[in-house]
C-alpha cells in the first residue's frame, strides 16, 4: 500500500513538473461597429468577432510554440447572416533553441506589420543568430531557398542603434536613438527596382502627461505603403493606397477619469488627387469583469470615395 502511495504521488508530481512547462495564452474580441456613408439612406451594422490561441512547451533552453487564428477563430456574421465561416487555423508554429552560442528558430511565423510593408507569413524558415564583439550577426531564410536569404548586421554607434539587412531584392535600414527625452526613429526599405524607395521617420516624446508621437511614411511614385500599424489599416483591398502616396500621422495619447483616450489625425497625400484625412478619437477602459472596452470613432474624408462616419465597440479579453 506504501509502495502505490509512493508511486501515485511521484506521478502527481511529475505531472506537475509537465504542466509547469507548458503555458496557454489567448484573446478574444467582439466588436459592434455601425457604419454611416455620404449619400447612403442606410447606416451599414455588423457584429465581428476574433479570437487567438497560443501554446507554448519549454524543456530547458528550448520552446516549441504553436499558433491559433482566423478561419473559424475569426468568424464574421452581420444582423442578418449568422452562418460560420472557415475553419480552425494554425498559424504561427516553430521551435527556438540555442547551438553553441547561436541561437535557432524554426518554422512558420509571421513577421510582423510595420509601417511601410504588411507582415507575412511562410513556411519551412529558419533564422540564426549570434554575436561577435558588438556585432550582431542574423541569418534568414525560408522554403524559397536562397532567392529568400537575409542577412543583417547590427551595432549601436555614439548611442544609435543601427541594422542592416541586405536581402536578395532589396534592403531593411533601421535606426533609433533616443535625446534629451524624445525618441527617434528610422525605417527605410530601399528597393532594387526604380522609383520604388519606402521609408519612414517618427518622433515621439512626452508633453507634460500626454504622450506625442509623430511619424511621416513617404513612397517613392513606384512604391506602395501597406500593413497595419497605428498610422492606419492599407492591407485590405477596401482601404488599400496607391503607388507614391505618402501617410503623416499625429498620435495624442493621455489618461483621463480611469480612461486611456487617443486622438490620431492621419493625412493620405499624393500630391494630386488622392488625398484622404482621417481623424480617430479611441476612448480605452479596463473593467471590472476583466475584459477592456475600446470604443472608437473615426470620420474619413476621402477624395476618391464617400465620406464615412465609423462607430465601433469592442470588448476584449486576454489571458
Amino acid at each position: 500500500m506504501k509502495k502505490q502511495i509512493i508511486a501515485a504521488a511521484v506521478a502527481a508530481s511529475a505531472s506537475a513538473v509537465a504542466l509547469a512547462d507548458i503555458s496557454i495564452t489567448g484573446a478574444a474580441q467582439v466588436n459592434y461597429t455601425n457604419t454611416e456613408t455620404a449619400g447612403v439612406a442606410h447606416d451599414g451594422n455588423k457584429f465581428t468577432h476574433e479570437s487567438s490561441l497560443k501554446v507554448t512547451g519549454k524543456t530547458g533552453d528550448t520552446t516549441f510554440v504553436m499558433g491559433f487564428g482566423g478561419g473559424a477563430l475569426d468568424n464574421t456574421a452581420s444582423t442578418t447572416d449568422t452562418t460560420a465561416h472557415g475553419t480552425f487555423n494554425a498559424e504561427d508554429v516553430y521551435m527556438q533553441t540555442s547551438v553553441a552560442g547561436v541561437s535557432v528558430k524554426a518554422g512558420q511565423w509571421d513577421n510582423g506589420n510595420n509601417e511601410l510593408r504588411a507582415s507575412g507569413r511562410s513556411n519551412s524558415k529558419l533564422q540564426l543568430g549570434g554575436k561577435v564583439g558588438d556585432i550582431d550577426l542574423g541569418y534568414l531564410t525560408n522554403s524559397s531557398g536562397a532567392s529568400a536569404e537575409e542577412f543583417t548586421l547590427g551595432t549601436s554607434l555614439g548611442g544609435v542603434a543601427v541594422s542592416y539587412t541586405k536581402k536578395i531584392a532589396g534592403e531593411t535600414i533601421k535606426a533609433s536613438t533616443s535625446v534629451g527625452g524624445v525618441n527617434v526613429k528610422y525605417l527605410g526599405l530601399p528597393s532594387d527596382s526604380a522609383s520604388a524607395d519606402k521609408d519612414y521617420v517618427e518622433i515621439s516624446t512626452k508633453v507634460g502627461d500626454v504622450d506625442v508621437k509623430i511619424g511621416h511614411a513617404n513612397a517613392d511614385v513606384s512604391a506602395t505603403i501597406d500593413g497595419d500599424t497605428w498610422m492606419g489599416n492599407y492591407e485590405s483591398t477596401g482601404t488599400a493606397l496607391s503607388a507614391g502616396q505618402d501617410v503623416t500621422a499625429v498620435e495624442l495619447k493621455t489618461a483621463m477619469a480611469g480612461n486611456t483616450v487617443t486622438y490620431r489625425n492621419i493625412t493620405v497625400d499624393d500630391k494630386a488627387s488622392n488625398d484622404m484625412d482621417i481623424n480617430k478619437f479611441i476612448v480605452t477602459r479596463p473593467l471590472a469583469s476583466g475584459a477592456t472596452m475600446e470604443v472608437t470613432y473615426t470620420s474619413t474624408d476621402d477624395d476618391n470615395a464617400a465620406n464615412t462616419d465609423v462607430f465601433d465597440v469592442e470588448l476584449r479579453v486576454a489571458f
